[in-house]
């Protein structure tokens, strides 16, 4: 790992940024007993990014020598010059920003060898084989990542990180009337395997509730479509809000056209709604994806992005910040040395609120309670649709009959308008993936809410 880039400065001109990153990952998986996946790798290397009057200059490499480095600096260095000609921006100088530090989130446990996982997944697939013979097909799976970074900038900031994480994937599978009827769970987070998983049998009563929520889906109904009242369960709060909200309120996407750009300092949701982006730190506890320092070299910042209903601000790298006047949020984040930083979020979700989920749905003469969403997608103007494979009727205050595949649809900001209880319950998912322009991990989450949306039906 190569972490100390300080002799490398004397070959900076003007604002610079040189970072070395490497990936490593690991994938196990089991189809139906056959250990169908079982492979490791990492790819890692050097970047440089420069600016000159409002021009970019981008350069990298896998070639970690010193003549390697030197050339990833000196042509961005160049790069940043050429564009300068070209687009004749005149830009002001960014904002200093000079932060140090260092995060390691490595186990201190002894690491398992990849067989030792093998057989983990392998005791894990044959625990569901034994106990649910009615499930006609199961795939398990593992996927393990480290993310380590180090960076450092003309200005000053200098930052080392090392962030792994693990998860465990089951999808199983059974039949009714010759149709397939799939759901799927994720565990794990942030943190080394070790640190995560001891033994297979301490997942069986995750299985267990797994399969009891699939054979209620295999028995279940369709919904009845239209505009309905709806409990949102965390984990559908938790990429409404990442997907529906937080990606209009990045600075990017607003200074691109996101309706979020004239909402600035309106009413956009309930009262009861306050939406923060954290950095690293939330409830007292670390956020699934912590983020000391951004790829730019800014001290990280949560970034209060609606408060008591109103929108407050958006989230921010340094050039965006520099435009609206207002301080860089260290939003500012690259996946891969062959990436540069862009405007990400980090860990975004609704903050909890002050009602018990048991009340909530006692509130319901007739809904629907949505526990889980497999895919989703919305646009700049905050209009969202999402799957959802997992969820229950609600009638007269109780919990019903589970209800088939179905879709969840409208605009976030008039939907959130509709919020009339919060959970204090509050959950981060688990594996939580942003395809911007570059895959990232991010961290999303949220409380049970009560709220009117359209859902589909048959």
């Amino acid at each position: 790992m190569l972490t100390d880039l300080s002799q490398y400065t004397d070959l900076f001109s003007g604002y610079t940024e040189l970072r070395y990153q490497e990936n490593s990952g690991l994938s196990i998986g089991f189809l139906q007993g056959d250990n169908t996946t079982n492979a490791k790798g990492s790819s890692g290397g050097v970047c440089a990014r420069v600016y000159q009057n409002g021009s970019w200059g981008f350069a990298s490499s896998p070639d970690l020598t010193a003549e390697g480095i030197r050339f990833v600096i000196t042509t961005a260095t160049k790069n940043a010059a050429f564009l300068d000609q070209k687009e004749h921006k005149a830009g002001a100088p960014l904002p200093s920003s000079v932060y140090n530090a260092k995060q390691d989130y490595s186990t201190t446990k002894p690491r398992l060898t990849q067989n030792q996982l093998v057989e983990f997944m392998k005791e894990l697939d044959q625990y569901i084989a034994a106990r649910y013979p009615q499930v006609t097909s199961r795939w398990v799976s593992l996927n393990c990542s480290e993310q380590k970074k180090s960076l450092i900038t003309s200005d000053g900031s200098s930052a080392y990180s090392l962030l792994p994480q693990s998860f465990i994937m089951v999808n199983l599978t059974v039949e009714k009337d010759g149709e397939p009827i799939s759901l799927s769970e994720i565990y794990g987070g942030r943190g080394h395997f070790e640190d995560l998983f001891s033994h297979p049998e301490d997942l069986s009563p995750e299985i267990d509730q797994l399969v009891e929520h699939l054979m209620q889906k295999r028995d279940g109904i369709h919904a009845a479509a239209g505009l309905k009242t709806c409990i949102l369960a965390p984990e559908m709060a938790g990429i409404l809000a990442h997907e529906a909200i937080g990606h209009t309120t990045e600075a990017d996407l607003v200074i691109g056209g996101s309706i979020a750009g004239s909402y600035l300092n309106k009413e956009v949701a309930s009262p009861l709604v306050t939406m923060v982006d954290f950095a690293h730190t939330a409830f007292g506890e670390t956020c699934p994806v912590p983020v000391q320092v951004d790829d730019e070299g800014t001290k990280a910042e949560d970034c209060v992005l609606i408060e008591g209903g109103i929108l407050k601000g958006f989230m921010h790298n340094k050039e965006s910040a520099d435009r609206f006047g207002v301080s860089p949020t260290g939003n500012a984040r690259a996946n891969s040395y062959v990436d540069e930083p862009l405007i990400r979020m980090r860990n975004t979700a609704i903050l909890p609120g002050n009602d018990d989920l048991a009340e909530m749905i006692a509130s319901v003469d007739d809904g629907y309670y949505l526990i889980r969403t497999n895919n989703g997608q919305a646009d700049a103007t905050s209009e969202f649709m999402f799957g959802v494979t997992l969820g229950y009727e609600i009638k007269k205050g109780k919990l019903g009959r589970a209800i088939k595949d179905t879709t969840v649809s409208g605009v976030a900001f008039a939907m959130l308008k509709t919020v009339s209880m919060i959970s204090k319950e509050f959950k981060w998912l688990s594996g939580g993936m942003c395809g911007k322009k570059q895959s990232i991990s991010v961290g999303l989450g949220g409380p049970a809410l009560k709220c009117e949306l359209k859902i589909g039906g048959r």
